[in-house]
């Protein structure tokens, strides 16, 4: 059965989608299969993919007001090696008639519990905020990963993400894991920088991803060209950053499976 990792972080700006699609990208490269579903209405991940998300005539806001199939909605971009549910502005309107709606929390759960075994890993990327969508991820997943600046208001955002997590973990879906706190756009020069590193460390301890995903101009410019970086430069350090953080997951996996 596949593993579903809803990547999450209230906060934006701190490489969330970056981090979805250069992570599928990665995964699909060493051969896993992998799904993307796009849950944020900025459609941010959609496009980093390739795909017009203004074009797109049926996507995750269909499938959570059950009025398309999962099969209907997956598309399979050029290239960039793994399947995507495509989001955009229209899934605010899901996450407005979901809240207003009652036991609404399990609809994404139930969309993907038949497709589990159809793929590796099934990464989802939230929006920037604790509302009904990022919900919904947080009750399909198996596990949550957090990407993260290492300064000092990210510490304080932190803890009502991990609150959340608890809460949903206490509720209603008690086997929500913490995947790993990913620390993005990493300045080795900056002390700051180090000194909030070392505390996430000193709390989280293994939680804590050995991989950092540096700052990185191509990295950057990757999603104006709607390909993963792995695609757009592999020899770049934020590609050879994502691939590590891959095989990072794929071998606490295997070690936790063997286990």
């Amino acid at each position: 059965m596949g593993k579903i990792i809803a990547i999450t972080n209230q906060k934006g700006g701190v490489g969330k989608t970056t981090t979805c699609v250069n992570l599928a990208a990665s995964l699909a490269r060493v051969k896993h299969k992998v799904l993307l579903v796009d849950m944020d209405p900025q459609g941010n991940a959609t496009m980093g993919c390739g795909i017009d998300k203004d074009t797109v005539n049926i996507a995750a806001c269909d499938l959570l007001l059950e009025e398309a199939q999962i099969n209907d909605i997956i598309v399979k971009p050029d290239i960039i090696g793994f399947d995507l549910i495509p989001g955009n502005a229209e899934t605010t309107a899901a996450e407005v008639a979901l809240t207003q709606s009652g036991g609404t929390q399990r609809r994404l759960a139930d969309a993907l519990s038949n497709y589990c075994d159809h793929y590796d890993y099934i990464l989802i990327d939230c929006p920037p905020s604790l509302n009904m969508l990022t919900l919904n991820a947080l009750v399909a997943a198996n596990s949550v990963l957090i990407p993260m600046q290492c300064e000092y208001y990210a510490l304080e955002g932190l803890s009502a993400l991990m609150e959340t997590v608890k809460n949903i973990r206490k509720t209603v879906n008690p086997g929500l894991q913490l995947e790993g706190l990913l620390r993005t756009m990493y300045d080795t020069r900056s002390r700051l920088t180090r000194e909030v590193s070392e505390q996430l460390i000193s709390y989280f301890k293994d939680r804590v991803f050995r991989t950092v995903i540096p700052r990185n101009i191509r990295l950057a410019e990757a999603p104006s060209h709607g390909l993963p970086v792995i695609h757009y430069d592999k020899s770049s350090r934020g590609a050879h950053a994502y691939m590590a953080l891959a095989s990072e997951i794929v071998r606490k996996d295997g070690a936790r499976d063997s286990g």
